[in-house]
């Protein structure tokens, strides 16, 4: 399930966003990339300032909307695969994108991607945890266990 929104002539026409505020729907990384697949698409691609400001209005229409949204980051399409840490590139530069998109865009938030064991990456959407070093938890990337449910 999900909110599906198009709009002509964008690299990425349709974006879907999807919600459970009950945690026990709430899936890992490789399973939201699966039911993208299922569904047509691909976990999302943010390629650049103006992409990620189009899903920022989404997410607030979504949270105005009174569905009830709270606390509950969102998977994106960027990841890093753990048999890459070997090479001598700097951990940010191992992540891509699951889609195969080269974009370079990346809005990490302060002092992220903390990299080791996490390896998959979520859009923060922390409404009402106090701010941190790098401003409120809201829409900048963290990377996250893949197994972590979101």
């Amino acid at each position: 399930s999900g909110q599906k929104v198009c709009y002509g002539g964008l690299k990425h026409s349709c974006y879907k966003l999807a919600y459970f505020q009950d945690l026990s729907r709430r899936v890992g990384f490789e399973e939201a990339r699966q039911a993208c697949e299922m569904d047509g698409g691909a976990l999302l691609s943010l390629e650049s300032e103006a992409e990620q400001q189009l899903i920022e209005n989404m997410l607030r229409n979504l949270t105005k909307s009174g569905s009830g949204i709270s606390d509950g980051d969102f998977w994106i399409g960027l990841w890093r695969s753990g048999n890459e840490l070997a090479t001598s590139s700097p951990c940010p530069n191992l992540y891509k994108w699951a889609d195969g998109s080269i974009s370079p865009f990346r809005n990490w938030y302060t002092d992220e991607p903390s990299c080791g064991s996490e390896a998959c990456v979520v859009m923060y959407h922390q409404p009402t945890a106090n701010p941190g070093l790098g401003g409120p938890y809201l829409y900048q990337w963290n990377d996250d266990r893949c197994n972590m449910k979101h």
